[in-house]
């Protein structure tokens, strides 16, 4: 098979070998310090990481390291960053923890007194920072910006609509150019769908806005989806008006180059609940995902990627019936996840992308044979009858030992040998 061919043999819950992706989306990528032990590992060309996303600092893999890890998936990322601005013209950077990397040249940072550093919207000094990555930290953290004249009485929809426009000649240029770049991958390709990320919490306080208005601020937004549900439900009829007379046009430009699109990235997980309940689930959100999820599935041969940690078994059924075909990063730990339970419940009706090794503690923490033995485990529980493409439990971390992610990825390949 080749690599395209396995991913999409998963896809439709083929027995067969199991498709592997890292780097393909902001939420299945590697810190960029372990984008650059893995390059030195496996002997490849000594350069600095370009940082594909700043917030994260996730590392790009190119094409040199996927072929050495056997990476099925490639991408074509947002026009621009969670910090509003094009990844482009690349100039040299030194992280606090002394790694020189590459970033785009709108990348504009300054020093705080306590040594942390801030970053600024569309790398506009002249606005409010929106993010900060701390001294001794090793990505940023998003700066609340609140709007002196917010006033939780007297709402408006179009405030929380600023960053959700129709594609601009600048977006279809972009498109136009990366699908013809992609056009002969023999990857299956992904892509994270701008405008459909309905309610997102690493969204919402709007980090790519220079001065945003509305509901910004973290616990606000919460309240207002328990306050103010109607409100809510507002802003996600708009937001998908726009996103779905989007995919139009994009579908226009890339037709059936896509394999997966993210939908949305929206956590409804903590590790042992849920940030809401079922019926909060179907009355609020789940009539905007189908309509997204029915658009896509009736015009086009994508599959739609929804990512939410923790502990989201009881909201499986309702994501299923929305419409996606896989969830992401399936965070075995949490309360009511353990892959035995899921796979028998739900794996003959969607694809579970990502479980394959816990990233808050046998990945950083353990030995490469606690690796090994996790990465088997998982392989031969949720590897079962296809449904299944390898990922660790989200993005692998900063100060993750090299040997243990090539223990993964070793294990993975002699598990795929003969199938």
């Amino acid at each position: 098979m080749t690599h395209k061919e396995r991913v999409l043999n998963s896809l439709n819950h083929q027995d067969g070998p199991i498709p592997v992706d890292f780097g393909s989306t902001f939420i299945t990528g590697i810190h960029c310090s372990v984008v650059k032990e893995l390059r030195a590992h496996y002997g490849l060309e000594e350069r600095p990481v370009k940082v594909c996303e700043p917030y994260q600092m996730l590392g790009m893999v190119e094409d040199d390291l996927r072929e050495a890890m056997g990476i099925d998936t490639t991408s074509i990322f947002p026009y621009k960053t969670i910090f509003g601005f094009p990844n482009e013209d690349w100039k040299s950077w030194r992280t606090p923890w002394g790694q020189e990397v590459l970033v785009s040249s709108h990348f504009k940072t300054d020093a705080r007194p306590d040594g942390s550093t801030i970053i600024y919207p569309k790398g506009d000094r002249s606005a409010p920072p929106s993010g900060e990555l701390p001294k001794t930290g090793y990505f940023f953290d998003t700066i609340e910006r609140i709007d002196p004249d917010y006033d939780e009485d007297d709402l408006h929809v179009e405030d929380n609509l600023e960053e959700f426009g129709l594609m601009t000649d600048e977006d279809v240029a972009y498109w136009t150019r990366e699908a013809e770049a992609m056009k002969d991958s023999e990857r299956a390709v992904l892509t994270h769908l701008n405008g459909t990320c309905l309610g997102d919490i690493a969204l919402v306080p709007a980090p790519f806005l220079t001065n945003p208005k509305g509901v910004r601020g973290v616990a606000d937004w919460y309240m207002l989806v328990a306050e103010e549900p109607d409100h809510v439900k507002k802003i996600f009829a708009a937001q998908t008006e726009i996103a779905v007379e989007n995919m139009k046009r994009l579908h226009s430009i890339v037709g059936e180059l896509l394999d997966v699109v993210v939908i949305c990235g929206t956590d409804f997980g903590t590790q042992t609940s849920q940030f809401c309940s079922v019926d909060t689930f179907l009355d609020i959100w789940q009539g905007y995902y189908r309509e997204i999820n029915g658009w896509i599935h009736e015009n086009t041969t994508w599959k739609t990627f929804k990512h939410s940690c923790g502990a989201i078994e009881p909201l499986l059924n309702p994501m299923i019936e929305s419409g996606f075909d896989i969830i992401n990063p399936v965070q075995c730990q949490a309360t009511g996840m353990d892959a035995d339970v899921i796979k028998a419940k739900f794996g003959d009706r969607i694809t579970f992308w990502g479980g394959g090794v816990n990233t808050q503690e046998t990945l950083p923490f353990g030995t490469p044979d606690a690796v090994r033995k996790e990465v088997r485990g998982r392989c031969e529980v949720l590897g079962k009858n296809g449904g299944f493409v390898f990922n660790s439990i989200h993005n692998i971390q900063a100060l993750t030992p090299v040997e243990n992610v090539v223990a993964m990825v070793e294990t993975l390949q002699a598990y795929n040998q003969g199938r």
